[in-house]
């Protein structure tokens, strides 16, 4: 019996105890629902107070956004306003040109009907005077005929007979006054041609220019061309032998160069470079590689766009490409390419007035000047006539064509009309008031022989004329030219200079030697 009721006693215990322990965690799970719903509550709070304030951020962005979009939009539209108003204004004034020759057009007719009824008047009044005149002729050689017993027959007969030689010596004498009357009249309309022709002809005055001016955004760009220690403008003036000018200018940079290729060279891969964003030595030769590829394809465009505004057709490749390079070169300060442009159309319209074939005379025009963009060292000794009529013979010129361009400075013999058409307008071109000019041309030939003089030297890889011909850049290839070599060749080609050029100042020598080891990794 006692160790039922202790058994019965536990049993009760433990469903006491387990009831008061139920108890006490649903106690304890009411408090835990509490803190977290309070938890909760501060936790979507505070998250809305943060999207709040994310909003807020966001609809500000957008506004500003707006702002600077809408502002964008009204210089556009002041820009196009500005154009438009300009176009209106040419319009107006294009409007007013043609009304005012209108009225002095119908003015001149007024005029002209005026003139023609004065003629009429007056013929009708000498063909009365002429009539009455025959009439009194006739009644004359009768009176005359009575008077003298001889018919009007003998009458001439006599008379002719007795200034016989009277007219034999008037006929020579006005044979000989014709002739030199024929002489001054034919140089005269030779006069009047070429007059005619050259005021057909509009041009502008060639101006050359030395420097080209690179723009920037802003001042910062000009210490990442510079480069640490000036590494980066360095390897830009090697590798396309332009001097460059960084100085206080705000948003500009000068490029300075006699080779306007080498100029626009430079200038191209400048703009490039500021616009990629990547500026370093190696990244500066690749850009300049491509540059000069593009200027080689620019200059093929060129010559194309040449021949077809002339009117040119079936014209070499090669020749097309020499007619594009001659936009990067000049004589005597005028722009070759427009030389040659003008003599074409010269030579155009002085053959149609004298009844020979234009276009024949236009491509003759057009290529007499190809010499002067010669392909190779060698080619520079040869005169640009003799040089321009064998590249006219190799590439399937006419034999009229070649002949002219040869003859134009007398180096061969003239065997067509064409031929001088050529050389006389060659020198209308040349000789006209602001064609050219003599002191650029000497400066840039001066640069040449600077350059050509350091060529001669073995081991020389570029040779570049910079500041105007005071500095002479030489860059040598590492292989041939050892350091202690490249000291004594800079002595060398100063001696050199000093002995053959007569020049201004002085002139700075610099050697550049550079040995790069290059590994691709794959």
């Amino acid at each position: 019996m006692d160790i039922t009721t202790a058994i019965i006693t536990g049993i009760v215990g433990l469903i006491v105890g387990f009831v008061i322990a139920k108890f006490m965690e649903k106690g304890k799970a009411s408090k835990t629902m509490a803190n977290a719903k309070r938890e909760a509550s501060s936790i979507i709070k505070d998250s809305k107070l943060e999207g709040e304030t994310i909003k807020k951020d966001k609809i500000f962005q957008a506004k500003e956004k707006f702002l600077e979009l809408k502002a964008e939009h009204e210089k556009v539209i002041i820009n196009k306003n500005k154009k438009i108003a300009e176009a209106e204004k040419r319009t107006r004034d294009k409007e007013s040109q043609v009304s005012n020759e209108l009225a002095r057009n119908k003015k001149l007719n007024e005029q002209l009907e005026r003139k023609i009824k004065d003629v009429h008047h007056k013929t009708e009044f000498y063909e009365k005077k002429q009539s009455e005149l025959e009439k009194l002729h006739k009644n004359q050689v009768q009176q005359l005929e009575v008077i003298s017993g001889l018919s009007a027959e003998e009458a001439k007969s006599q008379l002719l007979e007795s200034l016989k030689e009277t007219a034999k010596t008037d006929a020579m004498a006005y044979m000989q006054t014709t002739l030199e009357e024929a002489k001054l009249t034919a140089q005269q309309e030779a006069k009047k041609i070429v007059i005619n022709t050259i005021q057909r002809i509009g041009t502008e005055e060639a101006v050359e220019n030395c420097v080209s001016v690179f723009n920037l955004e802003s001042d910062d760009v000009k210490g990442r061309i510079i480069g640490r220690e000036g590494r980066n403008i360095r390897a830009l003036e090697s590798a396309t032998g332009v001097e460059i000018i960084v100085d206080d200018t705000p948003e500009a940079i000068i490029l300075s160069c006699f080779d306007s290729v080498r100029r626009e060279v430079a200038r191209l891969s400048l703009h490039k470079l500021v616009t990629d964003g990547r500026i370093h030595p190696a990244r500066i030769e690749e850009i300049v590689k491509k540059t000069e590829k593009q200027i080689e394809q620019e200059i093929v465009e060129v010559g194309k766009r040449t021949v077809i505004d002339l009117g040119i057709h079936g014209l070499h490749p090669e020749l097309i490409k020499a007619v594009g390079r001659m936009k990067y070169r000049s004589s005597y300060g005028q722009n070759l390419l427009q030389h040659s442009r003008e003599v074409a159309k010269l030579c155009g319209v002085m053959a149609a007035e004298l009844g020979l074939n234009p276009k024949l005379a236009k491509r003759a025009g057009l290529l007499h000047d190809i010499g002067k963009v010669p392909n190779t060292e060698a080619e520079i000794e040869t005169p640009h006539a003799i040089l321009g009529m064998q590249w006219a013979e190799k590439f399937g010129e006419k034999s009229d064509v070649c002949n002219a361009i040869g003859a134009h400075h007398d180096e061969v013999e003239m065997k067509t009309l064409i031929s001088p058409i050529v050389q006389v307008c060659d020198a209308i071109s040349g000789a006209r008031p602001g064609a050219r000019r003599q002191v650029l041309d000497s400066y840039i030939q001066r640069l040449k022989d600077l350059e050509d003089i350091a060529f001669g030297f073995g081991g020389v890889q570029k040779a570049y004329a910079i500041q105007a011909g005071r500095e002479l850049r030489v860059i040598v290839e590492s292989e041939k030219v050892s350091d202690d070599k490249a000291a004594q060749l800079s002595f060398e080609i100063s001696q050199k200079i000093q002995t053959d050029m007569t020049y201004p100042g002085q002139v700075k020598i610099t050697v550049i030697r550079e040995t790069r080891s290059v590994n691709v990794a794959k």
